[in-house]
């Protein structure tokens, strides 16, 4: 569906997303690949029971036959005969900055798989479609990094305590302060890792006796964050403002199971871009329904801070909100600014809070400087405190990236999920043979792209996910899109996921999944 400007003109810009259903056709022959390779799966799993197939896996010891089994073969039937077929489209070595381009490694398997070798060739000037680079700054520029070398010189490469104890040094201040100025907020906390940061954050704010409204799409931290706190969790659909309300209203009205009372809080979980489906959150309506309700509303900005908004601000700035509307504002260094670590912003009372009560600040090690300073040279390029207007440029150039690759790929009859503006690009493949398939032919082409299928994403809805950088060019860009496998996929002119002749391909590539 494409979703205009709704909701009484609270969007000051058009909202355009995109979820384009597949034909019916293409989900019948999607689960009839995998039932197919779930038929044959049992198949050899009875083989390796009976010797009649070697088996790779990790057995229980014949000592141990009377133990109770310390683990269960039957969960990993996935594992074992569906992903050790194509296994090698993921975790490549890269030796090489992953920047726009990047050298892999060649590797190859003699077990189909289970185990890899290197042939000691590299693979050259691959062009990165998977990294998380939004701006550029994954880059070994002498000059630019300067500081950056300076600073592990002067600091060292740790600091080997905690923030509360002798591991708050000037960096992380001078960071922060930045971070809050950057971000126009009173305050602003870093930590070393940006899962932490939401996986050991949120314990510090809710607990029992609070209830959690949760987007059913929301990234691992942000859930285990919600199952670590005691809290009780609530699941609303993915940028359903419909099934938020409800969830609300209910919430409002009958309190606590079984004693009614009134909940200690009410914390509303989002992302501001959902890293699979490259959908932007629904901020303006989230934001009055939390007012509306008297809720708070945290805001995890790990793939929209410096990608999104005029300025690279992220969501808030996208939509043209007041900071202060979001009472948590997360983010994290790992994409935009080619770091590590994350940050928790907003009021100072909250961050002191924090201060206290995180346990990242009380058991995890610092920051390190050098990767502080990192963030700081990024930070200060976009914000134009460099001298120069090379960071608007780099957040100009990635709005105008994001929107030309998504309509070539629109142009030639894909189905692409996500926003206009969204540089998370996720192409439609559903076919499980599809997947290693198109991850190989592309590779060939010396384009490295990530693919994902289940269970990282629903069973029928498998997908190859493009991130554009500011540092692609327009060449790069048209490559990518004029590769022949995708030429292939769209060969009678209708698209991936409507290709009869991709159907038949996708069908005889799962059969080749089952006998490899």
């Amino acid at each position: 569906t494409k979703n205009g400007i709704s909701n009484g003109g609270l969007y000051k810009r058009p909202f355009n997303e995109h979820f384009e259903q597949a034909p019916m056709y293409v989900a019948v022959f999607t689960y009839l690949g995998f039932g197919v390779g779930t038929l044959f799966g049992y198949l050899r799993d009875f083989m390796r029971a009976w010797g009649l197939e070697k088996c790779h896996l990790a057995t229980e010891r014949e000592e141990q036959k009377d133990f109770v089994p310390l683990y269960q073969d039957f969960e990993n039937f996935y594992t074992r005969n569906l992903y050790m077929r194509i296994r090698d489209n993921w975790n490549r070595p890269i030796c090489s900055v992953p920047g726009p381009q990047f050298d892999l490694m060649e590797r190859v398997t003699d077990d189909f798989n289970w185990t890899f070798r290197f042939t000691g060739r590299c693979i050259k000037d691959v062009i990165n479609m998977g990294s998380y680079n939004y701006l550029g700054f994954a880059e070994t520029d002498a000059n630019a990094l300067k500081t950056v070398a300076d600073v592990l010189q002067r600091y060292g490469t740790g600091v080997c305590s905690t923030r509360q104890e002798m591991g708050n040094i000037d960096k992380h201040v001078e960071l922060e302060n930045l971070v809050a100025r950057f971000l126009d907020v009173e305050a602003a906390m870093v930590f070393g890792m940006g899962f932490a940061t939401n996986s050991m954050n949120i314990p510090a704010l809710v607990g029992k006796g609070c209830l959690i409204l949760s987007d059913e799409l929301n990234h691992t931290s942000l859930v285990l964050g919600a199952r670590l706190s005691g809290a009780t969790i609530r699941v609303f659909k993915h940028n359903n403002m419909q099934s938020l309300e409800k969830l609300l209203r209910d919430a409002i009205a009958h309190g606590q199971p079984r004693s009614h009372r009134a909940w200690k809080k009410i914390l509303i979980l989002v992302e501001g871009i959902y890293s699979m489906e490259g959908s932007i959150v629904r901020l303006p309506e989230i934001v009055t329904l939390k007012k509306k309700y008297k809720a708070y509303l945290y805001l995890d900005e790990a793939h929209s801070i410096g990608a999104v908004g005029p300025t690279g601000r992220g969501v808030v700035e996208y939509f043209g909100m007041d900071p202060d509307d979001v009472d948590v504002l997360m983010g994290t260094f790992t994409k935009s600014f080619g770091a590590a670590g994350g940050y928790i912003a907003g009021k100072k009372e909250l961050v002191d809070f924090l201060r206290t009560h995180s346990h990242s600040a009380t058991y995890a090690t610092s920051m390190c400087p050098p990767v502080a300073e990192q963030i700081i040279r990024a930070m200060k390029c976009v914000m134009g405190l460099d001298g120069t207007t090379q960071g608007l440029q780099r957040v100009c150039q990635l709005s105008e990236n994001t929107r030309y690759f998504r309509q070539r790929l629109h142009e030639m009859g894909f189905i692409v999920y996500g926003n206009d503006d969204s540089p998370v690009v996720p192409l439609l493949l559903y076919m499980p043979g599809k997947i290693g398939a198109f991850a190989r032919r592309m590779l060939d082409k010396n384009i490295g792209v990530v693919v994902v299928g289940f269970p990282a994403t629903p069973i029928g809805e498998s997908r190859a996910r493009f991130c554009v950088s500011a540092a692609h060019t327009r060449e790069m860009l048209d490559t990518v899109s004029g590769a022949d496998v995708l030429m292939k996929l769209t060969s009678d002119g209708k698209g991936a996921g409507r290709s009869y002749k991709s159907v038949a391909l996708n069908l005889s590539n799962s059969f080749c999944i089952c006998f490899s």
